[in-house]
């Protein structure tokens, strides 16, 4: 498997859920609990890796 890059707005998504989870998690961002920030960073760095490997994504 070659990884190839993806593309611009699957960066941006994923960008935008780990700094979500991260944010939430330091209680920057009311209501956002402890374990959605864990999950919110989990998911975003899943889609990036899946990103990596699938074509077209």
């Amino acid at each position: 498997m070659k990884p190839r890059a993806p593309k611009m707005i699957t960066w941006w998504i994923s960008l935008i859920l780990v700094a979500f989870g991260i944010l939430g998690y330091t209680n920057t961002i009311a209501g956002i609990s402890a374990n959605l920030s864990f999950w919110l960073v989990v998911i975003g760095f899943a889609l990036l890796a899946i990103a990596n490997l699938v074509k077209g994504l």
